[in-house]
């Protein structure tokens, strides 16, 4: 049908791949669209055949129905030059029973003018949508129909909100953690469907001020771990770190730090989200007056950026120190949006430069005149100078840890741009 080359032409790369055997697409692809000031992720999924008990073509189907379970909105693909298939009708009968909207996409239409495509208003689907995936005829138009039917976002009103994103894997107490905190410091609280299935937002205040929970924990009621619903897993969580300001990354205390929960870390930290390890269990944990301090060291040496988050160990179970979460947050926050004056930057450039001056490289003299605050939430220090293409990237290292020994920025990314005296390098 061309799904992969759609998905493709759609979000502007080539990241599923394309070729003209059918049944290319095993596994599902995701990746973010944007299109007219909205955000969305598209999905992409393999071509389902029909009455076939193959293990393969058995899996893609079952993973199709997971896909349209996950989605807001579906675009059934249909081939213009091979015509109406009785596949098509049942795929039709399929969708329709899952009222959920969706639109039917008929591709390889070259020429929008042709009359191809007619013979699909027989499905009684409504309106068809003529699209070519090969030369992009359409795809605009078709764009702008997508995000008319996407859901509303942010429906809740309370746009000034903090967002935090609880993450993690599966099982490690995230719900517990939410549910301990909303049952023992209430105040405002209601559900509000988010944009990702099976999610909640949970609008809550704390000393008065306004914080949302995007909530990924429905995913883990799940009775099994399997490919598909790592797949959406792994997309919810993108999602969450999307809509997020900071985020919770739950981790087992007696399982210690695993590879996944790095890479979710890093994911929100190269996002640009400000971050809070929640270690939970640590009721089960053997331990005594150093083992929380050994925990830290051991995870910093695996992230050495993890030097710079909070680390909070609790029980969900007991309470131990969870309500000491929201205390943290609130303190992130504050870090997340520190403005610093010019004069206080530059006074810090000038003693970090007295102690240590950057490297020249190739037979030129590099200096480095003055620097500002240029952006909050996260934090980004621009410094100028002569040759900042050739600053080497330990001497930035110093300089990041010279301005987060000044003003910390805790459990926040601290980016710093170099940039051309005089320029926008």
């Amino acid at each position: 049908m061309g799904k992969s080359a759609l998905f493709n032409r759609l979000i502007g790369d080539d990241t599923a791949i394309v070729s003209e055997e059918a049944g290319t697409t095993r596994d599902r692809h995701f990746a973010l669209c944007q299109w007219n000031g909205r955000d969305f992720w598209l999905v992409d999924t393999g071509g389902i055949v029909e009455d076939s008990v193959l293990p393969m073509d058995v899996a893609i189907k079952r993973q199709v129905k997971q896909a349209i379970a996950e989605a807001d909105l579906m675009l059934l693909m249909v081939d213009a030059k091979s015509g109406l298939h009785p596949s098509d009708a049942r795929l039709v009968d399929l969708l329709r029973n899952s009222r959920k909207p969706w639109l039917l996409v008929a591709n390889k239409v070259d020429d929008p003018k042709s009359a191809d495509y007619f013979e699909f208003f027989n499905l009684g689907a409504g309106d068809v949508y003529p699209v070519s995936a090969a030369n992009g005829k359409n795809s605009g138009d078709l764009l702008d129909t997508i995000v008319t039917k996407l859901p509303a976002t942010d429906g809740d009103g309370n746009s000034d909100a903090l967002r935090v994103a609880v993450i993690g894997r599966p099982k490690v107490g995230k719900s517990s953690v939410i549910n301990r905190l909303l049952g023992e410091e209430r105040l405002v609280v209601s559900e509000i469907a988010g944009t990702t299935r099976d999610s909640i937002d949970t609008p809550f205040n704390f000393h008065g001020r306004p914080i949302i929970f995007v909530d990924t924990a429905g995913l883990r009621r799940q009775a099994r771990i399997d490919d598909g619903i790592e797949f959406y897993s792994s997309l919810r969580t993108r999602r969450a770190i999307d809509r997020a300001d900071i985020c919770l990354l739950l981790i087992d205390a007696v399982e210690g730090l695993h590879n996944q929960d790095l890479k979710i870390a890093t994911l929100a930290w190269e996002a640009g989200r400000s971050l809070i390890i929640v270690v939970n269990k640590w009721d089960l944990k053997e331990k005594d007056d150093k083992t929380a301090a050994k925990f830290e060291k051991e995870c910093e040496e695996k992230a050495p950026y993890l030097r710079f988050v909070p680390f909070l160990f609790t029980s969900a179970l007991t309470g131990q120190r969870v309500t000491k979460v929201l205390e943290v947050i609130i303190e992130v926050e504050a870090e997340r949006g520190k403005r610093v004056s010019t004069s206080d930057v530059n006074d810090a450039l000038q003693e970090l430069l007295a102690r240590r001056q950057p490297p020249q490289a190739a037979g030129r003299e590099v200096k480095l005149n003055y620097a500002t605050q240029v952006e909050t939430s996260p934090p980004a220090i621009a410094v100028f100078g002569n040759h900042p293409d050739i600053v080497q990237e330990h001497y930035i290292r110093y300089l990041h840890n010279g301005f987060r020994e000044k003003w910390g920025f805790h459990g926040s990314p601290l980016r710093i741009l170099m940039r051309r005296k005089g320029g926008n390098d």
